[in-house]
């Protein structure tokens, strides 16, 4: 699909369906020139990239009852609920290897977002570009509160979806006008705003352009839903989301219940796939 952006939401566990979505584009050759995604869309779009088929489910759903993939043991060992040293150090270099390789290699582009604790800003960062991708897909991940602020190149980043939580402009600015978004949230939800906006305004007092922006990430969220629904009904992109309300949380264990997730996001591309041939955009042979 050379004319055509790939843009991934993230949501924690309910990015398996994601990952299902992305097995399909895998399983059929099916390779976009640019992906951005934020927190596990991020994650997710690795494997994607690296062409290992089925390694986001070996990894997510596999390895999701082992207690250093998510759990409260976590927040004594490393401050975070995920296991962020299980997920992006040990997993993709000794248990279920990335191809970093082939990721080098790749001729499509993967724009990784985060948010910068200073500046309250998202800051992206490109696969081409990255000398450390395990780092910056981490620090993509990192949900404020609930896990470290990361280093990164003289920067203080968190989660990407913080400053830009389904970075569609994104994709925009860097001229692509038809794009693919893939969201882990069904038809009509709408953010609400957080309930520990005190805790938040405590624990983080050192980053007050980060607190603004946390407090008003809803705001933020639900109007670029408004404007993705805008996109989608004016045929101008294709959307992927579930299509009924996804009861699992961002940290949901049940491999059943993220089994079934992943499936519907792969029964949802292939269901998409006739009206992308169908559209102006060019597919592989």
């Amino acid at each position: 699909m050379k004319d055509t952006g790939l843009v991934l939401e993230g949501g924690g566990m309910r990015g398996l369906y994601t990952a299902g979505a992305l097995e399909y584009f895998l399983t059929h050759n099916i390779h976009f020139p640019y992906i951005v995604g934020v927190s596990a869309g991020a994650s997710m779009a690795c494997s994607y990239l690296s062409r290992q088929h089925g390694r986001n489910k070996q990894v997510n759903i596999g390895l999701v009852n082992d207690p250093r993939f998510l759990g409260f043991r976590n927040l004594l060992r490393e401050r975070s609920l995920f296991g962020m040293n299980f997920l992006f150090d040990e997993i993709p270099t000794k248990i279920v290897p990335l191809d970093f390789k082939e990721i080098a290699e790749s001729d499509q582009e993967l724009v990784i977002g985060t948010t910068d604790c200073r500046t309250g800003k998202p800051y992206y960062i490109k696969s081409s570009q990255c000398d450390d991708l395990l780092n910056a897909v981490r620090a993509s991940s990192s949900i404020p509160l609930l896990s470290p602020v990361v280093n990164y190149e003289g920067r203080e980043l968190v989660d990407g979806g913080v400053a830009d939580p389904i970075p569609i402009k994104k994709a925009e600015e860097a001229g692509y006008k038809r794009n693919i978004v893939i969201l882990t949230r069904e038809k009509g939800y709408r953010k609400k705003g957080s309930r520990m906006q005190r805790v938040t305004n405590k624990l983080l007092r050192k980053y007050p352009n980060l607190i603004e922006t946390i407090e008003t990430r809803h705001q933020l969220y639900n109007r670029t839903l408004d404007y993705i629904d805008e996109l989608e009904e004016t045929g101008k992109i294709f959307v992927l989301r579930p299509s009924r309300e996804v009861s699992i949380s961002r940290t949901e264990k049940s491999q059943e219940k993220l089994t079934t997730l992943y499936e519907a996001g792969y029964s949802d591309a292939k269901a998409l796939f006739p009206d992308l041939q169908a559209s102006n955009t060019t597919l592989p042979s």
